[in-house]
């Protein structure tokens, strides 16, 4: 009694230091604001998590416009697809067909039925269509269904055939204008780049001024806008240089004159110069005298370098002045001039659009007015059918004959015609951007081809900087429902197509327009968008975190994006305008590397679709509550400061310079000047970076791996918070859709294992179903459980219940373990790791998965498939689990190789004998010769059966034409820990499991603790992530207090707190402790690094790629064994594992190896007939890849064959049969 008297005295004590030392290390440090972590924050900063699938929401949001008034609708997505496709008329312009608007109707299932039924979540589109029959006026009008398009849940995702996926945002170049110089080529150019329509190029080579339309061939500046009107050298030089007007009233004074001809010659014109006639003249011809010129005769041309005879006999004759080009203007659009000697005849409009025609069609027009209105805005009047042409069709508002307001469009030009041509909305924001101008309409104008050539101009001069392409301002996000009208405005056009071969083809008297809208291409359209398209994926649903992250990722690659083996490293690289926009850490390893992204953790998207950064307004050196979000466009026109600036309480920076950022410059600035200051510091890394603690003592390369790697980790069964986190797991946990968030406030009315509910006023409930033992797309197991009990109050945004990967309301990864840095007798060698049987036993690192099995019977040839209890030729053993329809029960345990559904398929009868046809008539059925073709667990293989789906006619369950009855099987598999399997923490240091040993071998502290984990201290000075020491050395006090920690990243206040908190905890300030062998008890003679480490197991578990075959299925065509565990392959024997074996001098085992136990068919026959008669003799025969040698050489015309000492031919291929036709 005594004894245990002063052992529960001692135990006492201990508590009641911990609380003390708790209590002491709590009054320093703030709880973090809705948690429970202690605040290790060095300074405030506020939560703008925007809503992180927003993007994704907003973009299909805009594509269906739901809840607008048709007649309100803009002019985007789905009306967009529609008010372009319609209306049309036929051919021969007798039927009209019009669409008035779209309705979009109920979903068939609600998205967790989609789910469980193998259906897709779609909403059916209808469509008021209208018929006009011209010849006898009659309005036909029918609501016609269109097609059924995938409908968005409200996480952000979609529901296809039964699996949930995600359509990633595409970062795509920006429609608009691009400036560039190609150092290499010496070629300055410039791209107009549209939405819709071909791309036009400017570009100056060799001081020579062209144009190149669709890639194709390059043409004269001069010639492409002589096309579009400017049809004189004069007009072409005023729009680009500038005159300077010369005297020469007093030309007659000699030193007068001597200064005009020494100004004049070698001067360019800047308008044509042509002669007056001398009065003599005029008087011969009985005229007065007059300044008009003469037709045709000209002393120069505008561009023309003046000569000494061209200025004599301009001083010569009488004129009062002449109009030069500036001296400054030559030097800065020399091009220019050199593009107007290129070519110094213009040729006329007609010619000019007949050249371009050629070089855009490939064939030479009908007719010069056909070619005309192939390039330039033509239009006619619907009161006088006159017809002009006019480049500024913004303004077009009246005939310019009889000033009618009645006028159709009849060109069909490449640029100008809305149908063949469109910047949109971006392109003219872009462009409106760039040249400051307010244009409203989305086709290119006149003044934005003269703009772009100005511009290009100045960029040769040095006065303007060339364009970035990688600038995140001229590269923007195309997002889901952007992506969907790309995909299907060729679907909606192929639609258009077979109406109108409808309408020719038919009478007119019976057309509707159900008969005319043909819904097969935009369905086959919808589908291949869904179903194959790069961006469309199958949802990670690994666990929370991969789930959020995914719906933020961001491709390069995709439909008009880049393919990876042509991306340059300029394409891959980070950019100065990726900071707070896309995160400078997570992307994947390998050939993706920089393709694809995520955004940053405050990033939004604008609607133009560029990326928006949150900052804080700055006022004459004073920090203002309000926040501003700027895309890079904006960015570069200001000057920010960064986050840690010094700043009073008031808000007043302190400092009198503060360095800043400016357009990827760092100066130190006038704290008076700053514009903006940055408002977070986790906003220039993404969701999985913003989790890492003390992420800012990691090497950039171990972070990216820690991101990748938190991604891929398995729900475990008995999940554990961090003690060392970042503050933000609540947050992640909130919005990842994997647990149940309350959507008003009330009081808990009632909780059950399936369902909560709460209850909101008197007699309003709102009911939250919870997800049971469901399978997710990665095998992984999703179960909710309720975290509120009856009777408790919630507020709006609590979390009602727990699910996979979550505890506590927070996002719980992996588990607390002690770790200790230490090598143990070569166990954890390069990464790998020595790990506690005591995990195993406590099932810390357990979890389970869910694998789903399936089978179908279905309508053969020979009969039906059944499913049945009555198998022939099974033991009792297998029956037992079966229920009377020959399907598993729910809760029983299997191995491989059990039934799970019994099915029977009839096989082909060959002969029937009288005493076959007696059985069957006396029997039936079951006498009929039959395989049994049962669903079984699969090798190496053994569950618990959590669910069962049944699906049958009779219930009338939607099933593919041919299919009787299909049946699912889901089998729960429990996955304990194991050697083999990968773990890691979250600063990249990965490893694999390479021994368990037992608890009382594993190395313990002086109390007696014992530790989980042991790993290789070498793995973290060349690795450079020292996060994961001050993560393990916190978390050590942290597991003493019983406290956990919030320390944010790039705001923590680093290991001073540190050390603070670790006196407080009575542990020593260096982490190390003194360490005792497990087998031995003996001290190890240097003090090691001992803390608690957050450790995760990742997707990839021995249990799933351990393989072993003895026997199995062979190629059809070499006879050689399958490879890999999918088909129950064996290990290939490749060339250097023969090297292997010949250098060991096993040439008997060799031997086999490539015959016998490889594609020796005659000798796998010869040797299992010695080993039954106990000879074992090998007598290996022609190896079966020998024979397609030789058949690949007989279908080449060569006829090998194999003679022996008697010349007769030995036989390798057996001679089948030959077949005469």
């Amino acid at each position: 009694m005594g004894t245990q008297a002063t052992s529960l005295t001692k135990q006492n004590k201990v508590a009641k230091s911990i609380q003390l030392a708790q209590k002491r290390a709590i009054e320093n440090y703030p709880l973090i604001e809705g948690g429970n972590r202690l605040s290790l924050v060095k300074r405030s900063e506020p939560k703008l998590l925007p809503m992180l699938n927003e993007t994704q929401i907003n973009s299909f949001r805009d594509f269906f416009q739901e809840h607008v008034p048709p007649e309100k609708r803009r002019n985007i997505g789905l009306q967009a697809l529609f008010n372009t496709t319609f209306p049309f008329e036929s051919s021969d312009g007798k039927v009209k067909l019009d669409v008035d608007y779209y309705t979009i109707g109920e979903c068939s299932y609600s998205p967790q039925e989609a789910l469980e039924k193998d259906k897709s979540y779609t909403v059916p589109i209808k469509a008021l269509v209208k018929l006009y029959l011209k010849v006898t006026g009659e309005i036909k009008e029918q609501e016609v269904y269109i097609f059924d398009v995938p409908y968005m849940t409200e996480q952000g995702t979609f529901v296809i055939n039964g699996a949930e996926r995600v359509v990633i945002s595409q970062i795509h170049r920006s429609p608009g204008v691009i400036f560039d110089f190609n150092e290499r080529l010496s070629i300055y150019n410039s791209r107009i780049i549209p939405d819709k329509g071909p791309w036009l190029e400017f570009e100056i080579i060799r001081d020579v001024f062209y144009v190149r339309i669709d890639r194709k061939a390059r043409v004269l500046l001069s010639v492409f806008l002589t096309a579009l009107g400017i049809g004189t050298r004069e007009e072409f030089i005023s729009l680009f240089l500038k005159g300077e007007t010369i005297d020469l009233k007093d030309k007659h004074k000699k030193n007068v004159r001597n200064d005009l001809l020494e100004n004049l010659i070698e001067r360019r014109l800047y308008s044509d110069l042509k002669r007056l006639p001398t009065p003599a003249e005029n008087t011969e011809a009985g005229q007065k005298s007059s300044n008009e010129p003469l037709e045709d005769e000209f002393i120069a041309r505008a561009g023309d370098r003046l000569s000494e005879e061209n200025v004599e006999e301009i001083l010569a004759g009488s004129f009062e002045t002449i109009t030069v080009i500036e001296h400054e203007s030559v030097e800065k659009y020399q091009s220019i001039i050199n593009t107007l000697e290129k070519e110094p005849d213009f040729m006329s409009q007609e010619n000019a659009c007949k050249y371009l025609y050629h070089i855009i069609r490939g064939s030479q027009p009908s007719s010069g007015a056909a070619a005309i209105k192939e390039i330039v805005p033509c239009y006619q009047c619907e009161n006088c059918e006159t017809e002009w042409m006019q480049m500024d069709y913004i303004s077009v508002d009246k005939c310019i004959a009889c000033n009618s307001e009645k006028w159709i469009r009849v060109d069909n030009s490449v640029f100008f015609h809305p149908d063949n041509y469109s910047l949109g909305e971006v392109g003219r924001y872009k462009i409106n951007k760039k040249f400051g101008n307010d244009t409203k309409v989305f086709a290119i104008t006149l003044e934005d081809i003269l703009n772009t050539v100005r511009h290009l101009l100045s960029v040769k001069n040095n006065e303007m900087p060339v364009d970035d392409i990688d600038h995140l301002g001229n590269r923007r996000i195309r997002s889901v429902g952007e992506q969907l009208v790309n995909h299907l405005k060729s679907c909606f056009a192929r639609m258009k197509r077979l109406a109108k071969d409808r309408i020719a083809i038919q009478n007119h008297s019976t057309l509707t327009p159900q008969n005319l809208i043909s819904v097969k291409p935009i369905a086959g359209g919808i589908n291949e968008f869904f179903g194959t398209s790069q961006l469309s994926q199958f949802m990670d649903q690994t666990n929370p975190l991969s789930s959020v992250t995914h719906k933020r990722r961001l491709s390069a690659l995709g439909p008009g994006g880049v393919t990876r083996e042509r991306a340059g490293f300029e394409v891959r690289d980070i950019h100065y305008t990726h900071y707070a926009r896309m995160c400078l850490i997570e992307t994947p390893e390998g050939p993706n590397i920089g393709l694809i992204v995520s955004l940053a953790s405050h990033a939004r998207v604008n609607p133009f679709g560029f990326i928006e950064a949150p900052y804080y307004k700055v006022v004459k050196g004073v920090v203002t509550d309000k926040i501003e979000y700027l895309s890079a466009i904006e960015e570069d026109r200001f000057v920010i400061a960064p986050i840690d600036t010094k700043v009073t309480k008031a808000g007043k920076i302190t400092e009198e310079v503060v360095p800043v950022r400016n357009r990827g410059n760092y100066p130190m600035w006038d704290a008076k000047e700053v514009d903006y200051m940055d408002v977070a510091s986790n906003q220039i890394i993404s969701l999985s970076a913003s989790i890492i603690p003390f992420l800012e003592h990691d090497d950039a390369n171990r972070a990216l791996m820690g991101c990748n790697m938190m991604r891929q980790a398995v729900p475990l069964l008995l999940p554990q918070v961090p003690i060392v986190g970042t503050g933000l797991e609540r947050d992640i946990a909130e919005v990842s859709g994997f647990c149940k968030v309350a959507t008003r406030g009330g009081k808990v009315f009632y909780v059950d294992n399936e369902r909560i509910e709460v209850k909101v006023e008197k007699d309003v409930v709102d009911v939250y179903r919870l997800k049971k033992t469901t399978r997710t797309n990665q095998d992984t197991f999703y179960n909710q459980r309720a975290d509120v009990r009856t009777g408790q109050n919630v507020a709006k945004g609590d979390i009602l219940s727990t699910g996979p990967a979550i505890d506590k309301g927070e996002l719980a990864l992996g588990r607390n373990v002690i770790v200790a840095f230490m090598p143990w007798e070569g166990y954890n060698y390069e990464d790998a790791i020595l790990m506690s049987e005591k995990l195993l036993k406590q099932d810390a690192f357990t979890s389970i998965h869910v694998e789903e099995l399936e089978v179908e019977a279905r309508e053969t040839k020979l009969g039906m498939e059944t499913i049945t209890h009555d198998i022939p030729n099974i033991s009792d053993e297998d029956y037992r689990e079966l229920d009377e329809r020959g399907i598993i029960n729910v809760g029983a345990h299997v191995k491989s190789g059990n039934i799970l559904v019994g099915k029977l398929t009839p096989k082909s009868v060959t002969e029937t004998t009288p005493e076959f046809r007696l059985l069957y008539s006396i029997f039936g059925e079951k006498a009929k010769d039959v395989k049994d073709t049962s669903l079984r667990v699969p090798h190496g293989t053994e569950g618990i059966i959590v669910g069962v789906k049944h699906y049958t006619r009779e219930n009338r369950d939607d099933l593919r034409p041919g299919t009787l009855q299909k049946v699912k099987i889901y089998l729960a598999k429990k996955r304990k820990l194991s050697e083999g399997d990968k773990f890691a923490g979250r600063h990249g240091n990965k490893g694999i499991v390479s021994r368990i040993l037992p608890e009382e071998d594993m190395p313990f502290l002086a109390d007696g603790t014992p530790i989980d984990v042991v790993l290789n201290p070498l793995g973290v000075p060349s690795r450079m992530n020292i996060g994961q020491v001050m993560e393990l050395v916190l978390g050590m006090a942290g597991k003493k207090l019983n406290v956990h920690f919030a320390t944010p990243v790039f705001n923590n206040k680093g290991y001073s707190a540190i050390k603070d908190i670790l006196k407080k905890a009575d542990l020593p300030t260096t982490g190390k402790y003194d360490l005792y062998d497990g087998r031995t008890g003996e001290r190890f003679k240097n003090k090691v690094t001992v803390g608690v480490m957050y450790y995760m197991k990742l997707a990839h578990l021995a249990d799933d790629k351990i393989h072993a075959r003895s026997t199995g299925p062979y190629s059809l065509v070499t006879q050689q064994p399958l490879g890999g565990k999918a088909q129950f392959g064996g290990q290939r024997v490749g060339e250097m594992e023969v090297w292997a074996i010949e250098a060991y001098g096993a040439s008997n085992i060799l031997q086999e190896f490539l015959t016998v136990k490889s594609d020796s068919i005659d000798g796998r026959t010869r040797i299992y007939e010695s080993i039954v008669r106990g000879e074992f003799v090998v007598t290996p025969g022609v190896p079966e890849s020998f024979n397609v040698l030789i058949q690949e050489l007989r279908g080449l015309g060569l006829n090998i064959e194999i003679f022996d000492e008697e010349d007769n031919v030995i036989p390798i291929i057996p001679q089948r049969p030959k077949k005469f036709f």
